[in-house]
């Protein structure tokens, strides 16, 4: 039998163990935007770092607030919105790591300004993730082009595996 499929007799190693070990994520990447269906997908994440001993990372992404203000100016941010809703953000980020994550598991928040798929990349990118379990809300048609595609586009360019956690989960 070739080493690479023997067991685990005389110190030798089986290529399924040695997969497993490759596919266990040192760190896991969860956005989460505070509805129920990213509380749920930090609930799989949770369950995933406990089982392997990973590290947790939860992004929260502001988007920033942009309004038309008249036709002759333009459209004209507000930059005190924006640092209001990061600070709400990170407030309610360590309120759901002290209610649901606890003090098990290494965990760190991060709150960012800008475009979600973007910033979960480049937080991805940034951090070395091994793994993003991210929530999908099930939008479809009219409402997809709306507000849906988050997902989708950190599925399409993520730097690791994702995992997706559809509403239709929920027990």
């Amino acid at each position: 039998m070739p080493a690479s499929l023997s067991d685990k007799k005389g110190g030798r190693t089986t290529a399924n163990t040695t997969a497993i070990e490759q596919l266990r994520p040192r760190s896991i990447l969860v956005p989460v935007d505070f509805s129920d269906s990213s509380k749920y997908a930090l609930n799989y994440a949770i369950s995933v770092a406990t089982t392997f001993g990973s590290s947790l990372i939860l992004v929260y992404v502001v988007e920033p607030a942009v309004y038309p203000a008249d036709l002759g100016f333009g459209q004209v941010t507000l930059p005190n919105i924006e640092r209001e809703l990061a600070e709400r953000g990170k407030s309610e980020l360590n309120e759901l790591v002290k209610s649901r994550v606890g003090k098990n598991l290494n965990c760190r928040t991060i709150v960012r300004t800008g475009k979600p798929s973007q910033e979960i990349l480049y937080t991805a990118r940034e951090e070395k993730i091994d793994l993003i379990v991210i929530a999908t809300h099930g939008h479809t048609g009219v409402e997809h082009m709306i507000f849906g595609g988050t997902t989708e586009k950190v599925v399409k360019k993520a730097p690791c595996p994702v995992l997706i956690v559809r509403p239709t989960d929920y027990p």
